[in-house]
């Protein structure tokens, strides 16, 4: 089997090909397209650019493909778990292909957004991943006039630019609170940190379902302009049991809050989940294991990820920048923090 050269010359991807007696196509494609080369000519391949040392050069490929195979993934945060499950699912697409990902974090700032996405655009990129603030004209005048595809992980709902991924955040909230309203919850608060676009939208689903049952309040509601955390879901459960005594659920923005509520509420006496309701939202992994489980709503966060940099990569292979919306599915997952629902007759 041939070998890395030595000395400062290069492999290219015609060397490869040569020592498997193969098109330079027909490996390239290994790289960056796998699921249309055979599983074993793919290992073979693969093999030999281990063994040879390829390193794909990504200026003679952006003069080549116009772009320079990095994909960028921008967030409002590198350090939420929920954006850490997308972009573990975006890891994972891109590490069968030969493109490369670059993260930005806008730290929810809208200027910052907009900046990241320029510096973004100016590098010429593959594709963008964008799971961003959704409230800038200017991002989307940016998107819009991009010239590589963009991917947005959104709200269905909404009217994205180009290609577009994302739940119905609304109905889910909505969802949440219905299932508190059936498990016997009458007085159901709500708490969120960071006004987004998301939030925003959870919160419309709430006031909805709270509206259909006759239950809407607005002195039900606390938030708090601070980041999300299990400290903050604690501090606002207090203000709002000292507000509302009465209060007997509460549907949490997130599961870092819901995960405060449940420590509160054991310092308060509250017993969960027969004097008190809580509801999440996203499904991190520690929702199964607190004890007892938080009951929230199911984000697909690693479909996400992983679809929207399938998205990229297909358009950046293709060409062109297609319109493509699609609706990802959420679910209820119950579990001990709310009342068992009875039985059905």
């Amino acid at each position: 089997m041939p070998h890395r050269r030595d000395g400062m010359q290069r492999v290219t991807l015609l060397d490869v090909a040569n020592a498997l007696g193969v098109s330079s196509i027909t490996v390239s494609r290994a790289l960056r397209e796998p699921e249309k080369v055979s599983s074993t000519l793919r290992a073979r391949i693969l093999a030999q650019v281990e063994d040879m040392g390829y390193v794909p050069d990504l200026a003679a490929r952006a003069l080549a493909s116009r772009h320079s195979g990095i994909i960028g993934v921008l967030t409002p945060t590198l350090t939420n778990l929920a954006f850490i499950g997308i972009m573990a699912g975006v890891e994972e697409r891109v590490r069968s292909s030969d493109m490369r990902i670059q993260y930005a974090n806008s730290n929810y700032d809208s200027e910052a957004e907009l900046r990241q996405l320029r510096i973004f655009l100016s590098q010429s990129p593959a594709g963008i991943v964008l799971a961003g603030l959704q409230q800038e004209q200017r991002v989307s005048d940016m998107l819009r006039r991009a010239p590589c595809p963009v991917v947005q992980i959104v709200d269905i709902e909404l009217m994205p630019v180009g290609m577009s991924l994302g739940i119905s955040h609304r109905e889910a909230a909505a969802t949440a609170v219905r299932h508190l309203l059936a498990c016997g919850y009458r007085r159901i608060g709500m708490i969120a940190g960071t006004r987004n676009l998301r939030s925003e939208r959870r919160y419309e689903g709430y006031a909805a379902a709270m509206r259909e049952a006759g239950g809407f309040d607005p002195s039900l509601v606390e938030t708090d302009a601070s980041v999300t955390s299990v400290e903050l879901g604690c501090r606002l459960l207090r203000r709002l049991v000292k507000r509302v005594p009465d209060l007997d659920a509460v549907f949490c923005e997130n599961d870092d809050l819901a995960l405060g509520v449940l420590f509160e509420c054991r310092r308060l006496g509250l017993r969960v989940p027969e004097d008190f309701g809580i509801c999440g939202y996203n499904d991190l992994d520690f929702a199964a294991c607190s004890e007892p489980g938080l009951t929230t709503i199911h984000v697909p966060r690693f479909e996400l990820g992983y679809r929207a940099a399938e998205l990229v990569i297909r358009a950046a292979a293709l060409g062109g920048r297609p319109d493509h919306v699609e609706r990802m599915e959420f679910e209820l997952i119950q579990r001990g923090s709310t009342r068992r629902l009875p039985l059905q007759a």
